[in-house]
C-alpha cells in the first residue's frame, strides 16, 4: 500500500489589506500547482479569510488524515507560539482521527537574506557592490511583546550585515517594540549614514509594510540632507517556495527544535516574569487595522508549544 504524504497546511497571520490577503492566497495556490502530489491549503489565524479551520475541513472533506503546518511567518512571536498550536488543537476536536506536526517559521533563512539584498540592490537601482560601504540599511520587523521575537529580527538584520559589505543593519519595528520607524532612522544619522535604505521585513505587502513606507517618506521629507529610499518586501518569490517545503519535511520528518532559550513562557527574562509557565491566549495585534476594536478574540486557553 502507498502511503499518501502529509497535507501541507500554510497558517497566516492575517491583515485587514486585501491585496496582502490575496497574495497569501495566491501563495498558497502556486504551492499547490508545484505540488501536484500533495494535498495543499492554508488559512489565517485573524482577520482575514478564510480562517485556518475551513482549511482544515476542505482537506478533510478530501480524506486527509495526517498534517504538516508551516507558520507562514517570518519570527516566531505569540502567533506561531501560541494561536497557531491552539487553532490546531481546536481542529483535533473537531475532527477526531487527524494527526499534524507542527513546522518553524520561516527566518532567518540564508535563502531569504538572498531576497533581501536583491531588494536593497533593486532599491539602490542596481549599483556596484563597491558602493555598499556608504549604504546602512534599516530593517524593520513587525514588533512584538515579546522579546524573543524581536530578537530575532535583530538576527537577520546582523546575518544580513555580515559578508555583504553594508555600511551597517540596524533594526526598527513597526509596532509594539522600540525603536520605531523614526528613531530607528535618527539612530542611523547618529551612526554616520548619509545613505540609507528602509528594508522592510514582511513576507507580503499590507497595512504595516505600507505604514513603514508612510512613516519613512514622512521622515525623508524633514531630512532633505539624507538619502532614503524604500525597499520591497520579500514577496512570493522562489526561495520563499523552496523554503516553505524544506519546513514541511522538517515537519514531516518531526526533527524540530524551537528555541527555548529565550522564550519568556519558560525563562524569567527581566521584567517578563510574570509571564512564565503562563497559559497562551490567542490574541489580537493592535496594530493590525486602524480600529484598535478588541473585542473580538477569545478563544480558550492552552499551554504554550513547544
Amino acid at each position: 500500500m502507498v502511503t499518501t504524504p502529509p497535507a501541507l497546511l500554510i497558517a497566516g497571520h492575517g491583515t485587514r489589506d486585501d491585496a496582502g490577503a490575496e497574495a497569501f492566497r495566491d501563495f498558497v495556490r502556486e504551492l499547490g500547482r508545484r505540488h501536484p502530489e500533495l494535498p495543499v491549503a492554508g488559512g489565517f489565524i485573524e482577520l482575514s479569510p478564510p480562517p485556518l479551520g475551513d482549511a482544515v475541513t476542505e482537506l478533510v472533506e478530501q480524506g486527509v488524515r495526517r498534517f504538516a503546518a508551516v507558520p507562514l511567518m517570518l519570527v516566531s512571536a505569540g502567533h506561531a507560539k501560541g494561536d497557531i498550536p491552539a487553532a490546531l488543537a481546536r481542529e483535533k476536536e473537531r475532527h477526531p482521527g487527524i494527526s499534524y506536526t507542527y513546522g518553524r517559521p520561516l527566518g532567518p533563512h540564508p535563502s531569504l537574506l538572498s531576497v533581501l539584498e536583491r531588494r536593497l540592490d533593486e532599491a539602490l537601482g542596481g549599483r556596484d557592490l563597491q558602493s555598499r560601504g556608504d549604504v546602512t540599511v534599516l530593517l524593520v520587523g513587525r514588533g512584538s511583546t515579546d522579546p524573543d521575537a524581536n530578537a530575532e529580527v535583530h538576527k537577520a538584520a546582523r546575518l544580513l550585515w555580515e559578508g555583504r559589505g553594508y555600511a551597517g543593519v540596524e533594526t526598527a519595528f513597526v509596532s509594539l517594540a522600540a525603536p520605531d520607524v523614526p528613531s530607528g532612522l535618527d539612530r542611523c544619522v547618529k551612526l554616520g549614514a548619509s545613505k540609507i535604505v528602509v528594508l522592510p521585513y514582511f513576507l507580503f505587502t499590507g497595512i504595516l509594510p505600507d505604514r513603514v513606507r508612510q512613516q519613512t517618506e514622512g521622515w525623508a521629507e524633514a531630512h532633505p540632507e539624507v538619502e532614503v529610499r524604500s525597499a520591497d518586501v520579500i514577496g512570493p518569490e522562489p526561495e520563499l517556495l523552496d523554503l516553505v517545503m524544506e519546513r514541511y519535511e522538517e515537519a514531516v520528518k518531526g526533527d524540530l527544535r524551537m528555541n527555548c532559550d529565550s522564550c519568556v513562557y519558560r525563562i524569567a527574562l527581566p521584567g517578563f516574569e510574570d509571564k512564565v509557565g503562563m497559559p497562551q491566549q490567542p490574541h489580537f495585534h493592535p496594530d493590525d487595522d486602524g480600529h484598535h476594536d478588541h473585542g473580538h478574540h477569545h478563544h480558550g486557553a492552552h499551554s504554550h508549544a513547544h
